[in-house]
């Protein structure tokens, strides 16, 4: 066994989550708050979201690669397989977050949700809820 392809795969796999956390987590948002769901403006929810953009969108700033697109093309590349992976389950991860396009076209589709997600964040922010605290104050908890 390759075990080199296999963390490559593990990579993409994890990959594709944060992908599908991103976009799947503001169509839910974007559906909660259309129904009135309490759960969509859940503050823990929305702000690890929000922050898992915001990671995506300071890369874009400052020109990086995603260190999970260049950890994945190392152990590729240590495998001696393609880029796109030469394991079914590799070929198949990859292809869902991969595609052939222009980086422009990339860059403004990240941008693009980056700013929905924003805007989401803005105009419905997370609810937190109100206690009474020791001398009978509300604090926000």
């Amino acid at each position: 066994m390759n075990w080199y392809g296999f963390w490559a795969d593990v990579i993409v796999g994890i990959h594709v989550c944060y992908v599908g956390f991103v976009v799947f987590g503001e169509l839910a948002v974007l559906v909660g708050v259309l129904f009135r769901k309490s759960w969509a403006r859940n503050p823990w929810f929305r702000c690890v979201h929000v922050a898992a953009v915001l990671i995506v969108g300071i890369e874009l700033l400052l020109g990086y690669d995603c260190p999970l697109t260049v950890w994945e093309r190392e152990l590729r590349d240590l495998a001696g397989q393609s880029r796109s992976g030469q394991t079914f389950v590799g070929q198949c991860l990859h292809s869902l977050i991969f595609h052939n396009v222009d980086e422009q076209t990339i860059l403004w589709i990240n941008v693009a949700v980056g700013l929905l997600v924003v805007l989401t964040f803005a105009v419905f922010p997370p609810r937190f809820r109100r206690t009474k605290g020791p001398l009978g104050k509300t604090a926000i908890s």
